[in-house]
């Protein structure tokens, strides 16, 4: 279970991060590995859903574009891919480094140099959009007026 947990956790880092981002942390290692497209990167729609108060009945709230792509290194690896949007590089180097990952000797050496720091870019990001959000906090309260 720990190693799907961590595929998850990589997958996830991998499809939020901002394509340049990943192109230049992905360009300095000069890899260039052998893969075969079993399933070109595509681009289609998928609903969304959400409920009121994360409890209520499900409601479409509408689509989003989604792109995907599935390859399959020379070793037999298969990596997979949804990103946002409809960048197809993007979603086709996201198959190759998951599938990279899968890789004994290659995971080391990926996740210290692409997925911890665009992991930590993440993080950082989303720190700073919570700061800005509790900077624009209003508390409201309510007086009691005598009986």
């Amino acid at each position: 279970m720990d190693a799907l947990k961590n595929r998850q956790r990589w997958m996830s880092v991998l499809a939020h991060c901002r394509p340049a981002e990943l192109l230049a942390h992905w360009q300095p290692l000069n890899l260039s590995p052998q893969f075969e497209r079993l399933r070109a990167a595509e681009t289609g729609l998928t609903q969304l859903q959400g409920r009121m108060g994360g409890t209520g009945k499900r409601f479409v709230m509408g689509d989003m574009t989604v792109t995907r792509a599935v390859v399959q290194l020379e070793c037999g690896t298969y990596g997979y891919s949804y990103v946002t949007g409809r960048d197809k590089k993007h979603a086709e180097l996201c198959a190759v480094i998951d599938a990279l990952l899968q890789v004994n000797g290659m995971h080391e050496l990926l996740h210290k140099m692409i997925i911890a720091p665009l992991a930590a870019t993440q993080q950082a990001r989303r720190e700073r959009r919570a700061r800005e959000v509790a900077a624009s906090r209003v508390d409201f309260f309510t007086l009691v007026r005598g009986e």
